[in-house]
């Protein structure tokens, strides 16, 4: 039997793009909402930023590497079914960690179950104030913790009650002006005049106070103990910072550790089918398996945002719900873990993968207007960065639930999946760099309008112009990729615009976009995004009008205009010989009559 007759083309790509359906539902189950949770569990946006930028720099690093290692030792298999069960373990490690918010639970509800529950909890304390200081201090102390999430745009999370607007929340004023009389009554201090010790878990605020009724001879003796132990001093050192940067800290490791382990699992799965269709000469057929990828997201986001909004604010005691995102991770990665074990897989030797990176990143350099692309598609990058961290907070601040950021975020998907269906009769009319001009305005405006939220459902007109910006962006990078890569250069090209615009930008930009939206607040920082891409598209026409263009290279033409030289030179030839045959016959046959005569 022949090769091709052993091999089933059609089975192989139904299991590829299945596994692509439910990996990548899986991660759209938690990977938009994980900066929520971040949020929720009271990191500040420096934190956050802090966060998501090493989760970026450590994929940009260590995909490749981990690619290239899993097939040296033909190990690709191995990898991906590994990376799924520890990537799913891992993340489920993040909800062992305690908040450091003042009661992270009623982060989750809905803005209005929460204003309905503090209404009813003022008008209960106003009239138990006179009950006693005992009861008057507790009752405070539970109205405090209901407080809803900030409206304001500087959206910290562990700020208290003291911290919000009391213009837009009437209610929180009250209930501030309750617990000063109470307060004042008592003789001590308010309450809620800091957020340092009242965001602390219980047995975090019961390990403060110990700390405080000490004397600070005993704490400075503790202290130099420790630091003679230089073993225990990352240790010593996580003790005596406060319950934040504990959480911090935590946080920053976990999250390292899980991107380790699950990012090299797609670069080593494409590497695996693209080999394995190349050897059946299949090739051409690999790019069908990204839109089943689509979809599944597209399902996965949404999917969970319906779930979740259906669900109380605690789950199972004292389980919040957003806890449901990390266990649907860890559910639909188990349902992709038997796919992997069929999974279509080819080692090519022959063929070294970071030669052609290199060569790709070459190509790239090289030409002036797939470098103008490529610095497009960076500064992309980092404004995406501004939508993926920090677009659910803005969406919560103004009255956003769980159903309405998934739903949004699904329309999103599904409108820019919607753009190759326009692609035949938009490149008619504009060309890859008008595309690239239009994809990166689009993304602009959006950043701009999200600035300007006013309600729950206001963000869906900008999820449906995600089409013609992220959506013609993709489509534009993807031209310019078959307009500089060599033969067998295709996919490395395509990698280093990805690894520009989803690693180091998105890494780049989420260092910066925290501390933006800690001094700035996150109005302002999506209209500076904005105004620095517009800057930039106004410049980039004037640049590709001035870069020399250089005129594709149509291989097939070459080779037939080739193939037709050759034939064209052998039949003169030909010719050539077969004249100089009957001259030569014709003067014989002359020679031979005068000899006769």
């Amino acid at each position: 039997m022949t090769r091709n007759k052993q091999i089933d083309i059609k089975g192989a790509l139904a299991l590829a793009g299945t596994f692509n359906f439910l990996y990548s539902c899986a991660k759209a189950c938690i990977l938009p909402f994980l900066t929520l949770y971040f949020r929720q569990q009271g990191l500040t946006p420096v934190m956050t930023g802090i966060v998501m930028g090493t989760k970026h720099l450590v994929s940009l690093i260590w995909s490749p590497v981990a690619s290239l290692l899993s097939k040296h030792y033909n190990k690709r298999r191995v990898v991906i079914t590994g990376s799924l069960v520890c990537s799913a373990a891992v993340a489920l490690l993040l909800l062992l960690i305690p908040s450091s918010d003042v009661d992270p639970q009623t982060s989750y509800c809905n803005m209005s179950e929460l204003s309905t529950g503090l209404t009813a909890d003022v008008g209960d304390d106003l009239l138990v104030s006179s009950a006693g200081p005992t009861a008057a201090s507790n009752l405070t102390r539970s109205n405090v913790n209901a407080a809803p999430v900030s409206q304001s745009n500087a959206t910290l999370p562990t700020k208290t009650l003291g911290d919000t607007n009391e213009t837009s929340h009437p209610q929180l004023a009250q209930v501030k002006n309750v617990s000063r009389m109470v307060s004042d009554s008592l003789g001590k201090p308010n309450t809620n005049r800091s957020s340092s010790s009242s965001s602390l878990p219980p047995p975090a605020r019961n390990k403060r106070s110990r700390a405080g009724s000490g004397s600070v001879a005993h704490h400075q003796e503790r202290k130099t103990g420790m630091e003679e132990e230089g073993h225990f001093e990352f240790l010593g050192s996580l003790k005596m910072m406060d319950a934040q940067h504990q959480l911090f800290f935590l946080i920053l490791i976990i999250v390292s550790i899980w991107e380790s382990l699950s990012t090299p699992l797609e670069w080593t799965a494409d590497d695996g089918l693209y080999e394995y269709l190349d050897f059946v000469d299949a090739s051409d057929r690999y790019g069908s398996t990204g839109v089943w990828g689509m979809l599944g997201a597209t399902c996965g986001v949404g999917g969970v945002g319906l779930l979740v909004s259906q669900l109380s604010c605690v789950i199972a005691g004292q389980m919040p719900r957003s806890a449901v995102h990390f266990y649907c991770y860890a559910g639909v990665t188990a349902l992709a873990l038997p796919v992997a074990v069929f999974l279509p897989l080819y080692l090519n030797k022959k063929r070294n993968r970071a030669n052609g990176l290199l060569k790709a990143m070459q190509l790239v350099c090289g030409h002036p207007r797939a470098l103008l692309c490529a610095v497009t598609t960076l500064l992309v990058g980092i404004a995406g960065s501004a939508v993926d961290n920090f677009l659910l907070w803005q969406m919560q601040d103004h009255g956003s639930g769980e159903l309405h950021m998934g739903l949004c975020l699904a329309l999103a998907l599904l409108s820019q999946a919607a753009f190759p269906l326009l692609a035949g009769r938009l490149s008619k009319l504009f060309s890859p760099d008008r595309l690239l001009i239009i994809g990166a305005t689009g993304f602009a405006l959006q950043c701009f309008y999200y600035s300007f939220l006013w309600g729950p459902w206001a963000v869906l007109p900008a999820q449906l112009l995600s089409c013609f910006s992220c959506g013609a962006l993709s489509w534009a990078v993807k031209l310019q990729c078959e307009d500089v890569a060599t033969p067998g250069a295709e996919r490395g090209v395509r990698r280093v615009y990805q690894a520009l615009s989803v690693e180091l930008g998105a890494g780049l930009g989420s260092f910066a976009g925290g501390f933006v939206v800690q001094r700035f607040g996150l109005a302002w920082f999506f209209r500076g995004t904005a105004v620095v891409l517009m800057l930039w598209c106004v410049c980039l026409p004037l640049l590709q009008w001035k870069a020399p263009r250089q005129r594709r290279i149509n291989y097939s033409r070459l080779l037939a205009a080739d193939a037709s030289e050759a034939s064209d030179s052998d039949s003169e030839q030909e010719r050539d010989w077969l004249d100089k045959a009957m001259e030569d016959d014709k003067s014989n046959n002359n020679h031979g009559r005068r000899i006769n005569h």
